[in-house]
């Protein structure tokens, strides 16, 4: 954490041998870092060093520095004798799998990884670098927050950040990686951020510390437990991806950006598949339930259309009632958006429809193509559901759809009831290709709920409610709900065998590789918040 002093290196032969040797010696002392007390200390909390972190993200040998020689200019508050190379944050280049992606890292062994105003410029140089280059920018990040030394500045530095942040929304990937503590102001740039990773037992994310909490809450509350890893990813839904490990964490970063293309302009990298597109998946007539009522797990409906069962799940611990996952289907990105009928039935609530109206906004932008499969009952009824916005969030994910250009192809596996049906990709909101499992059930709402509307009065009166009822309904579902009625109206395209789907999304992905579809001119749209 002191000061790191020019090396001295007094046997110097003159001439530009000298100077190189003296070059050498001063690059040596800042990749060294401040001390090995220091190094140590950051070792025994079991945490890598921004070095190593940097060696495990990128390619073997690939990283470019820059500015490793920057030194704060700050005074007072003895910082005039305190100027460590690199000021707390290493920034650079390298590769992941060869394709550029730029990368800045917090050194908590300089200041605590704090925040100051030559920190913050070198943060700014390198996001631009990455804005002009069209490469991802992977933030590694491990500080204290604002440098508290050098007051305005260090907030004007953040302030830097968010612009940064935002205006590179939507044009190159951000991610954030939680290493550390990320506490204020600080934690605002991850949440402006694609996709936020996290360590258990490590990182921690707060706007307000446990100590300001308690003295102005009353409220005792520990570090791990307002702002950890487990808060986060089960609770608030601001971290995507919790690992138990750096090295694990920074491996699963590598396989993201595997998936992404490196701009908005350009397609994600696709790969040889080894899985044949025409595999037939008959497991899949037996794993989904002809009755609606009957839970199953989507994951295993996901598994057996992509490629070789393997895809990435996004925020998996939050709203799990539906799923939001990248894969591959014939070696291409698809983004697949799933109800998920074991949890909730896979009803739609605040939650889910914001999670989904984000992966859907996330995948329009990048050019990943959208598949959804439909299994839902609505959405989710209730008080605390009405008075917490249901309206707008579902609003979000309606939003979303409507607004997105990549292809979208959407597959009702079973009941599709309302509102709901609408909000995730019908055909009237713009999906380009509609299907249906032959166990599709399209309509307003469920038949005996249907009935009870339609009919009440019949039932009321009837000598036997419950026995008209029950015929009533029946009837209703015979008619209004068979899996043929959608198709015959033209809003499904086709009701296919469950066994071809992937085939079948395989071929029209393929169709509709290059379409083409712009929105209206304007200066942005003004979606539900």
């Amino acid at each position: 954490m002191g000061a790191v002093p020019k090396p001295s290196v007094p046997s110097i032969p003159p001439g530009l041998r000298g100077r190189t040797a003296e070059l050498h010696a001063i690059r040596a002392a800042a990749m060294r870092g401040p001390s090995e007390q220091a190094t140590r200390a950051q070792q025994a909390k079991g945490k890598l060093t921004a070095r190593e972190r940097i060696e495990l993200l990128l390619d073997e040998k690939s990283f470019c520095e820059i500015e490793p020689l920057r030194r704060h200019r700050a005074q007072g508050f003895g910082l005039e004798n305190r100027r460590p190379y690199t000021d707390g944050v290493i920034t650079g280049w390298g590769t992941v799998y060869g394709r550029t992606v730029f990368v800045y890292a917090h050194d908590f062994r300089i200041f605590g990884g704090s925040l100051g105003e030559a920190h913050a410029a070198k943060i700014h140089k390198i996001m631009d670098m990455a804005m002009q280059a069209g490469a991802p920018l992977v933030s590694l990040n491990d500080g204290a927050g604002a440098r508290i030394h050098e007051g305005v500045s260090a907030l004007a530095g953040y302030g830097g950040i968010f612009q940064r942040n935002a205006k590179a929304s939507g044009v190159i990937p951000q991610i954030s990686v939680m290493l550390g503590p990320c506490a204020g102001g600080a934690a605002y740039s991850p949440a402006l951020t694609d996709f936020v990773f996290m360590v258990r037992d490590t990182s921690q994310m707060f706007i307000t510390g446990p100590d300001v909490i308690q003295s102005v809450t009353g409220e005792a509350v520990s570090h791990e437990d307002l702002g950890g890893a487990a808060v986060h990813s089960e609770v608030s839904g601001v971290s995507h991806f919790v690992y138990d490990d750096e090295e694990t964490c920074l491996d699963e970063v590598r396989y993201l950006l595997s998936m992404l293309p490196s701009n908005n302009l350009e397609l994600p990298p696709s790969v040889p598949a080894s899985d044949p597109t025409q595999r037939r998946s008959e497991c899949l007539l037996d794993l989904v339930p002809a009755e609606a009522n009957r839970a199953y797990d989507m994951t295993g409906v996901i598994a057996e259309i992509v490629d070789d069962g393997d895809y990435f799940e996004i925020q998996e611990r939050w709203a799990r009632n539906i799923i939001c996952a990248l894969a591959r289907i014939g070696g291409e990105v698809v983004g697949v958006v799933a109800s998920q009928p074991a949890v909730h039935a896979g009803v739609l609530d605040m939650r889910a429809s914001e999670k989904a109206a984000r992966f859907v906004q996330l995948c329009d932008a990048f050019n990943i193509p959208l598949v959804t499969l439909v299994d839902v009952p609505g959405f989710l009824p209730g008080v605390d559901q009405e008075h917490g916005g249901i309206i707008r969030h579902g609003a979000k994910l309606l939003y979303a759809y409507c607004n997105a250009t990549v292809p979208r192809v959407s597959v009702v596996i079973r009941k599709a009831y309302g509102g709901a049906y609408i909000v995730m990709d019908s055909e009237s909101v713009g999906a380009d290709l509609a299907l249906a499992w032959p166990t599709n059930e399209i309509a307003v709402m469920g038949a005996e709920g249907a009935a009870n509307v339609i009919f009440r009065r019949e039932i009321a009166s009837a000598d036997d409610p419950e026995s008209v009822r029950a015929r009533l309904a029946k009837e209703y579902k015979s008619e209004i709900m068979n899996p043929y009625h959608a198709a015959e109206r033209g809003l499904v395209h086709d009701v296919i065998d469950p066994a071809e789907t992937r085939e079948v999304l395989a071929k029209s992905l393929a169709m509709l590789r290059n379409k083409h579809n712009e929105l209206p001119r304007r200066k942005h749209g003004n979606p539900p918040t």
